[in-house]
């Protein structure tokens, strides 16, 4: 039997900001969220804060797993590790 995953403590506040926003779907337990926009759909994982590195503000290699890493280098869809809110948001903009 499969373990509930993990959930990363800005998980909620980050689903919690994007449900405001008009437009904008939400589906969580994929891995962490499934964001809908514009007919669009954009896959992330969320990170805590202290995953990122101060040195160089990206994720901690440490901190993806394998099949994260695997994600980034080869899923053809919208697929993004973030850590905040105003990231996701900024990857709708630019759509």
């Amino acid at each position: 039997m499969r373990r509930a995953a993990k959930v990363d403590e800005n998980q909620s506040a980050i689903v919690a900001a994007l449900r405001q926003l008009p437009g904008v779907t939400v589906e969580v337990g994929h891995d962490d969220i499934l964001v809908g926009y514009r007919g669009r759909t954009y896959w992330f994982e969320i990170k805590r804060p202290d995953a990122v590195s101060r040195k160089t503000g990206e994720v901690k290699p440490s901190q993806l797993t394998e099949s994260e890493r695997k994600r980034l280098a080869t899923w053809c869809g919208h697929y993004a590790v973030v850590w905040d809110s105003s990231q996701i948001i900024e990857a709708l903009a630019s759509a």
